[in-house]
């Protein structure tokens, strides 16, 4: 059995490492200058501890893994033959988003653009006209699902992928606005309205000033003494998104679990959903034994068991906290709502996919310059100006030329013979992937190989989504100066009925 290389950093090295870290004043190993040093020039390197865990975030460590359908396929679409790719450790949120967070965002558009732009609150309203069933009566779903308290941990539903997408962006701002108020730099204002608002990537190029408390101190000996905060300083998170569709069924299949030998590459046993065996029932634990381990449909007008015995203790959605997370700590990777993923649909095949983090639906942006090389000035709503790459700027590049590459080894005409869209096919390029059962289908789709596309404009009852984040430095999380991952204390979750 082969054993998997653990980092280690050799005894010198890491002499070097505790040197480094202990000194006020850090030497560069290349030049021999001083760095955070005002005598020396100035140049600052800042110690960094690690990535800190966002909101509601869990670490999921990446790896290679077969991707792709787990069960047969029924519905005879053969959209995604079984490949192995590797995926980089990422953060994913360990529920979906719930209407009281949604609430929260609507809120605050409403605070800092009701006035001017109301339109921007209207736009990110959820279509609480999903529950309508022209056989059913769902009325009351409609008026109180999204608002009503009784709800307020349910997962949001009826929110487009561009919705879904734009909540992300708020996100990230949002959380990196606190991480800046907590750490003394700047004070909390609930005064900014329109473009004036803290938008972090604004903020980086200096087009937002905001209500300082204290800034960092500036070693530059041509500076004012003060700096706002640089991404060299690693203060900030990176961007809330919406999870690829790997990293989404990689997250979903918890394969870690499966891994039972410290430092060794092996699974002891694939999986067909999120937990082990291919039962939907619980097999062992306690007073829960016997009852389903996901929010899904059983059959044809059965969604919840019978009074008394219900079997998933769900009519529609449950809490996002409820049953047993998989081994990620990840909450309803199987049933409750379909997820959206980032990822623009199209029928896989093994050769449409790169080895490492693969993804379809790249639009490569640059920040807008003036004829000087300055950025314009931001937007109405705080937001900096971005617009695409141009093939004659990147007419040296090796790795890419043009901006809008969906369609990259799959945009010739033969391929959109096939498609036909509008005909017999709704596959285009707004056409968004989404993963994962929701409370009205069957048990096949709780497998996270299969995978289901809807137009990113369009919204239903029963698709939700989460956010994820990418992993800085290290795949194995923080770990310490001799390269081992410490250990943590597993939460003692226990799963709560709905």
């Amino acid at each position: 059995m082969l054993k998997m290389p653990v980092m280690k950093i050799a005894p010198m090295a890491l002499a070097v490492a505790l040197i480094f870290s202990s000194c006020s004043k850090k030497k560069s190993l290349s030049t021999g200058w001083n760095y955070n040093d005002t005598k020396w020039g100035g140049y600052e390197v800042k110690d960094y501890a690690g990535q800190e865990t966002g909101p509601n975030l869990v670490l999921v460590q990446g790896g290679s893994y077969v991707a792709g359908g787990t069960e047969e396929n029924i519905t005879y679409d053969y959209d995604n033959v079984p490949h192995k790719i590797t995926v980089a450790s990422f953060y994913m949120d360990q529920t979906e988003v719930a209407n009281a967070h949604y609430r929260e965002y609507l809120y605050w558009l409403s605070r800092v653009f009701g006035a001017d732009f109301p339109e921007v609150a209207r736009q990110a309203l959820p279509d609480t006209l999903v529950w309508r069933d022209e056989l059913a009566y769902n009325e009351p779903y409609v008026e109180y699902y999204f608002r009503h308290p009784a709800f307020n941990l349910y997962p949001v539903v009826g929110v487009s992928w561009v919705q879904a997408s734009q909540y992300c962006a708020w996100r990230t701002d949002r959380v990196n606005e606190m991480i800046l108020i907590r750490e003394g730099i700047m004070e909390k204002n609930n005064s900014q309205t329109d473009e004036d608002n803290f938008n972090t990537r604004s903020y980086l190029i200096g087009q937002y000033e905001g209500a300082v408390k204290k800034n960092l101190k500036d070693y530059s000996p041509n500076g004012t003494g003060e700096r706002k905060v640089r991404m060299e300083d690693g203060i900030f998170l990176p961007e809330y998104r919406l999870p690829t569709e790997a990293e989404w069924e990689f997250a979903a299949l918890a394969l870690i679990g499966n891994n039972p030998y410290k430092d060794e590459e092996i699974f002891t046993d694939r999986k067909y959903y999120p937990w082990n065996g291919d039962a939907l029932r619980d097999p062992r634990h306690g007073d829960w034994q016997g009852d389903f381990l996901a929010n899904f449909k059983r059959t044809n007008g059965d969604l919840m068991g019978v009074a008394g015995g219900l079997n998933d203790a769900a009519d529609i959605t449950a809490p996002v906290f409820s049953y047993l997370p998989n081994d990620y700590g990840l909450y309803n990777m199987a049933g409750n709502v379909s997820e959206w993923v980032s990822d623009v649909y199209r029928p896989f095949t093994p050769y449409d996919a790169a080895d490492f983090n693969p993804y379809r639906g790249n639009v490569f942006l640059k920040d807008s310059l003036d004829e000087e090389g300055y950025h314009v000035d931001k937007d109405s709503l705080g937001r900096v100006v971005r617009t695409p790459v141009t093939v004659a700027e990147n007419v040296n590049r090796l790795n890419y030329r043009r901006s809008d590459v969906i369609n990259f080894l799959d945009g010739d005409s033969s391929s959109w013979v096939t498609y036909n869209y509008g005909t017999y096919s709704l596959i285009n390029d707004k056409a968004r992937v989404y993963k994962g059962g929701s409370w009205t289908d069957r048990a096949y789709y709780l497998t996270p190989g299969t995978r289901r596309f809807l137009d990113e404009n369009q919204s239903t009852a029963t698709i939700g989504f989460r956010c994820a984040m990418i992993r800085l430095g290290s795949p194995l999380g923080n770990h310490d100066q001799a390269g081992n991952f410490p250990p943590k204390k597993v939460p003692e979750y226990k799963r709560k009925k709905p």
